[in-house]
């Protein structure tokens, strides 16, 4: 029976390093990617499940392509996008804002395939823990970023921030800014949420320039002092 369970154990830890290393890039099947985010996603609710462990924590990954690419639907799943299934106009989107068509399928691995599961499950915590608080907001976007950042950093993922902050940098610098003159950006991206998450210029604007803002953050605690002091 010992061995058995050193056999498991041992599996598992492989299968998590395994996930760990392929995540960040763009995958080529379906079956894959999920099996790889399934294990990162468990990790990581088995990680917070040091702060709340009342066993309502219970969100799933399914693979999902939209237009809308990687979401949380507001009740128990995450939707991931698989590259082969992005519609043109998006694969168009990120070959612009990145530079190419190598870059832009390397920018939707490091977010799409990467960074935004995180921010996603970051969503489903807060649906469950903090719901009063947690429509669709420019803060709330902020909060699911700050979680996610974290995380990646708590695990070890220095090295894919840095490609993701280094690329962001180079796509934010080719968006239009969306927010009228004179008016606060938080309140335009609240009121404006629905319009801004349709149109994939709008968006990017608003998710990569808080990503920038958040990774050059020299105030931010860790991972767990952050969860703590959020989720009381």
């Amino acid at each position: 029976m010992k061995k058995i369970l050193s056999y498991t154990f041992l599996f598992l830890c492989l299968q998590t390093v395994s996930a760990q290393n392929n995540w960040f890039t763009t995958y080529k099947d379906s079956v894959s990617l999920l099996t790889d985010a399934t294990t990162i996603a468990d990790n990581f609710k088995k990680e917070v499940s040091k702060f709340k462990n009342d066993g309502k924590f219970t969100t799933k990954t399914i693979v999902n392509t939209t237009p809308y690419l990687i979401f949380f639907d507001g009740k128990n799943q995450v939707n991931i996008p698989l590259w082969s299934q992005v519609l043109p106009e998006l694969k168009a989107f990120t070959k612009e804002v990145a530079g190419s068509e190598d870059e832009g399928k390397r920018m939707f691995g490091l977010f799409f395939n990467g960074f935004y599961l995180i921010h996603e499950y970051g969503h489903a915590y807060q649906e469950i823990y903090d719901y009063k608080n947690s429509k669709v907001s420019y803060q709330n976007e902020h909060l699911a970023n700050t979680i996610a950042m974290l995380y990646w950093r708590k695990i070890g993922k220095t090295k894919e921030l840095n490609e993701c902050y280094e690329l962001a940098k180079k796509m934010f610098e080719k968006l239009p800014n969306p927010v009228p003159v004179g008016e606060n950006k938080e309140d335009y991206f609240t009121k404006n949420y629905e319009q801004a998450a349709s149109n994939p210029f709008v968006y990017a604007y608003m998710q990569f320039g808080q990503f920038i803002t958040i990774y050059e953050d020299k105030n931010l605690p860790e991972f767990d002092v952050f969860m703590k002091t959020t989720f009381k």
